[in-house]
């Protein structure tokens, strides 16, 4: 399994971090759960978990500026985004963030492990589909792009994308469609 067992839990969804916590316990982690980007800081600082597993959204924000810090923290920790909003466009930016994988939700407390444990070098053995991408995924990924560019600001990327803010958010709202 883990060879330091310590373990950062992010995720504002409390129940989530208490079901997929002891999960992880019973696989022999010591984990410790934060809610938020600053509970997570502070805890990583006060003892440096050799792992962590970061959600894309900790409420309103964005958990990549979190990835970023953590790997500012420990060149040597094993960071993993957990999303249940993933697209091609986010798991590029929490790669060039810090981050060594990135997994969709629901995931198992199997699956995080085996993810985490997932050596650098074997990136890049992911297979490339030979179905193109759908549209609507086309429309997602782009969103999720412009949002990015600006810094989360819901309005200003309405006006970007010359949509009307409730739409967006709408949009933002929905899980994304898959990539096929």
């Amino acid at each position: 399994m883990l060879t330091s067992k310590r373990l950062l839990l992010v995720d504002d969804d409390a129940v989530f971090c208490d079901v997929l916590g002891r999960a992880l316990q019973r696989r022999g982690c010591d984990v410790r759960i934060a809610n938020d980007a600053h509970e997570a800081l502070r805890s990583a600082r006060a003892e440096c978990p050799r792992y962590a597993v970061v959600d894309l959204r900790i409420g309103d924000d964005s958990g990549l500026p979190l990835v970023s810090h953590l790997r500012e923290l420990s060149t040597s920790m094993r960071i993993l985004v957990l999303t249940g909003f993933a697209s091609i466009t986010t798991a590029v930016e929490a790669i060039k963030l810090g981050a060594d994988n990135y997994l969709s939700k629901p995931a198992h407390a199997d699956e995080v492990l085996a993810a985490l444990l997932k050596g650098a070098s074997e990136g890049g053995s992911a297979a490339v589909s030979a179905v193109p991408i759908s549209v609507a995924r086309l429309e997602w990924e782009h969103i999720q792009k412009v949002l990015r560019e600006h810094e989360g600001n819901v309005s200003a990327t309405a006006r970007a994308l010359n949509m009307h803010r409730r739409t967006l958010q709408r949009k933002l709202a929905k899980r994304p469609v898959r990539g096929d």
